[in-house]
């Protein structure tokens, strides 16, 4: 029927519009080709038989499409066979390119159908899974297993496994605490102790474990005067030597305990009773302070030294000063109008000055009576002295000694003899000089036996001292024809001396000169230091007499090689406890000579200067609102009062600008200090490794610098930056800082800027290529 109404119509002479097929027809056709074409594949290997065709296509009868409508269908069937009798295929799907797109979506749709109905089955089982389990294959069947971190059935139960039921030993190891979470868990290291791999958290999977931090490597962690010890976990503080801890206990802890340690300072030293301290001294440990009796008083031993102990106080001094009462004995008369006498030994620290009172009665009663007082002043233990007396004339002569000394007075009677006794001797003598300071004296005289005194003058200059001078006397009694009497002179001195014959009535004299050789003993005893820098000895030589030290200081740096200081000079000095402080540079090893003019052996004492603060660093200073961070410019510093050990950048809230202090040593790490409250150390460079030139380094750039994290600065915060330099040596550590940057209101640094930069034109790059990919 539908053939007789295709060839009873007559032909088209234009373009006729052919109506599609709806979608419900095209799913239907979609679906019965479908069916044929499982129908004629064969089944898997291993599966069961097919059902014959019949009961397929009366199950596709039993469920009838709806009919098209009728122009459709016979515009449909008018068009297909057309197609048939022109030879061209396409089933109706028009021609050109516009069929063919068709022909391409149909095929689509055929396919997806396709899938959906075989893999309907598997795609419940899946979708039935736990929002924590995934669906897996496993011997040809879907399976819902749960994720790693959780146990269950995988489709109704999958729950949250906890790791560290175990205990952190176990699971994280030693010096760990284990935190669970959901799915999963993390190791953190306890206090006293990092992880291996300098992070925060981590799991124990990559061999990274705990290992112990040693908190000594931050300088100045025990506060000033304090000694670091690293411990398992932990460390203890004890005070350095010259230093006692005050406020706690030691060992101490800075954040636990309020001990702190105190340099140690004896105080004013204590008093001795009728004594006095000779010179200068210091109150710090070692330091020494040396005690002398007063004039008028004595003491065995004759002086005595009091040193700071490591206490804090003064040792107790052991002098005990006594006055002195000096016993004259022995008082005797010689030459006629010569008096002699002697005193108790012990020892005399200075000279005595004798009063002598002298009262004379003529044998002629018509001479008036004949008084006088004389004073001596001599160190000798036997003075002698010769009077201007009258001759033939009875005289009391009483001996004594002035205050502060105290004795009891001596008394002698005696009388002088008349002119003719004192005729029989001419009184000439010559003098010869042999062992440099003997004299050899001859004497010409016409009584044989005869006692005579000679008087001996003797003075002595140095050429390289203005104020030296030496001068002695004394008087020398002999019956000898031939004596000899040896000088006590000083070395390396010219001398002048004089002798005179006492008691005869031409005073004959003779006068020569001496000049000694220096010492070949050492002069110079007891050499010590003090106050770092000051020298202290005691001169062998007799007190008061003044001499002249050439000292010659060389001074060298282990750190600095080409460090060196020289110099020379003289001083001159009458004390016998002189002292000298040099003028010497921080941080240096000195080997420093000394030696007395008068001696021709030098002394030779080694000392070390303490450092000081290393020069400011060398930044210049930014003041940044908002905007990004330039880069610090770091510049190696000059070791010039010291060895720099390290430069550290220091990361501080603007609120701590008046209470920080350069030395202060409690800045902590990043990840140490809960809240950036106090700080923080961003990094942390050794000297070593800082070039010679400059380096530069970028504020927050998540590196690490040394052992410090240097972690981006927290926006809409204000900061100072500050740059700090420490130089540490025997034990002393010494900082100087310098504020770098002034932060307020942080925003990113440049890098951080420049890689949100990045990301954006990166993000416009996609956006812009998405619509032409969907072309």
């Amino acid at each position: 029927m539908e053939r007789t109404r295709r060839e009873g119509r007559a032909p088209s002479l234009g373009p006729r519009r052919v109506p599609r097929a709806t979608a419900r027809q095209v799913h239907a056709r979609a679906h019965e080709r479908s069916g044929r074409e499982e129908a004629r594949a064969p089944p898997p290997p291993g599966a069961p038989a097919a059902p014959s065709a019949a009961p397929r296509r009366r199950k596709r009868r039993a469920g009838p499409l709806p009919a098209a409508p009728a122009a459709l269908s016979r515009r449909g069937g008018r068009r297909r066979s057309r197609a048939r009798r022109e030879g061209r295929g396409g089933g109706g799907m028009g021609r050109g390119p516009r069929g063919a797109g068709r022909l391409l979506a149909l095929l689509l749709l055929l396919g997806l159908g396709r899938v959906a109905t075989g893999a309907a089955g598997a795609d419940d089982i899946c979708a039935a899974c736990h929002e924590h389990a995934t669906c897996e294959q496993r011997e040809e069947k879907k399976m819902c297993i749960c994720k790693y971190g959780f146990v269950g059935n995988g489709r109704t139960q999958c729950v949250d496994k906890n790791e560290c039921q175990f205990g952190a030993t176990v699971v994280c190891g030693n010096h760990t605490s284990c935190h669970n979470t959901l799915g999963g868990f993390y190791c953190i290291c306890l206090e006293g102790y990092r992880a291996t791999n300098n992070n925060k958290t981590f799991i124990p999977n990559d061999g990274t474990f705990c290992t112990d931090v040693d908190e000594c490597a931050v300088s100045g962690l025990c506060r000033r005067g304090g000694r670091c010890v690293n411990t398992h976990g932990s460390f203890e503080c004890y005070c350095m030597d010259g230093y006692l801890p005050k406020n706690g206990p030691e060992p101490f802890h800075p954040t636990r305990d309020a001990t702190s340690c105190t340099e140690i300072d004896c105080g004013a030293p204590p008093e001795v009773p009728d004594g006095y301290i000779i010179g200068n001294y210091t109150s710090r440990l070692g330091g020494q302070v040396r005690y002398a009796c007063k004039e008028g008083f004595f003491s065995v031993p004759e002086d005595t030294v009091s040193s700071c102990t490591a206490s804090g106080a003064w040792e107790s001094p052991k002098l005990n000063c006594q006055e002195i009462i000096t016993e004259i004995s022995d008082v005797s008369v010689f030459n006629n109008t010569c008096v002699r006498w002697q005193i108790n030994p012990g020892r005399i620290n200075s000279k005595i000055v004798y009063v002598i009172y002298i009262k004379g009665q003529r044998l002629d009663p018509m001479e008036s009576v004949h008084e006088e007082t004389v004073n001596l002043t001599t160190d000798s233990r036997t003075p002698e002295v010769c009077l201007d007396l009258y001759q033939a004339t009875n005289y009391t002569v009483s001996i004594s000694t002035a205050p502060p000394r105290r004795s009891v007075p001596t008394t002698i009677g005696f009388q002088t003899a008349e002119e003719d006794d004192l005729l029989e001797d001419d009184g000439t003598f010559n003098i010869s000089i042999f062992n440099e300071a003997c004299l050899k004296l001859n004497r010409h005289s016409r009584k044989a036996g005869s006692e005579r005194m000679y008087q001996f003058k003797v003075l002595g200059l140095r050429r390289y001292l203005n104020n030296f001078y030496h001068a002695t006397s004394f008087n020398f009694t002999t019956r000898e024809q031939a004596s000899v009497v040896c000088l006590d002179l000083y070395p390396a001195t010219d001398y002048t001396v004089n002798i005179t014959l006492l008691g005869s009535l031409e005073q004959h004299s003779v006068q020569m000169t001496i000049t000694t050789a220096p010492a070949v003993k050492q002069t110079i005893a007891n050499i010590s230091i003090f106050n770092e820098t000051c020298l202290r000895w005691r001169s062998m030589m007799t007190a008061d007499i003044e001499e002249m030290y050439f000292f010659r200081v060389r001074g060298q740096r282990w750190y600095q090689k080409e460090f060196a200081q020289e110099m020379s000079f003289n001083i001159t000095t009458s004390s016998q406890t002189p002292e000298m402080c040099l003028d010497l540079h921080p941080g240096t090893n000195y080997s420093v000579s000394v030696q007395a003019l008068s001696s021709e052996l030098p002394v030779v004492i080694s000392l070390t200067t303490q450092i000081t603060e290393p020069p400011l660093p060398e930044a210049v200073f930014f003041t940044v609102h908002g905007g990004p961070l330039p880069r610090l410019r770091l510049r190696k510093a000059k070791e010039k009062n010291g060895p720099i050990s390290s430069y550290q950048v220091l990361v501080l809230p603007l609120a701590l600008q008046n209470t920080f202090s350069c030395d202060s040593e409690g800045t902590t790490s990043f990840f140490s200090n809960a809240s950036d409250a106090d700080g923080y150390v961003a990094a942390e460079l050794l000297a070593k490794d800082v070039p010679d030139d400059t380096m530069e380094i970028a504020i927050g750039d998540r590196l690490y610098y040394g052992k410090y994290y240097n972690a981006p600065l927290r926006t809409g915060n204000d900061y100072y930056i500050i740059l700090r330099i420490t130089s540490e040596w025997n034990k002393v550590r010494r900082y100087s800082c310098a504020v770098w940057t002034q932060v307020k209101d942080s925003s990113l640094t440049l890098e951080q800027m420049m890689g949100v930069g990045l990301g954006s034109v990166a993000a416009v790059i996609v956006l812009a290529f998405l619509p032409f990919s969907a072309v």
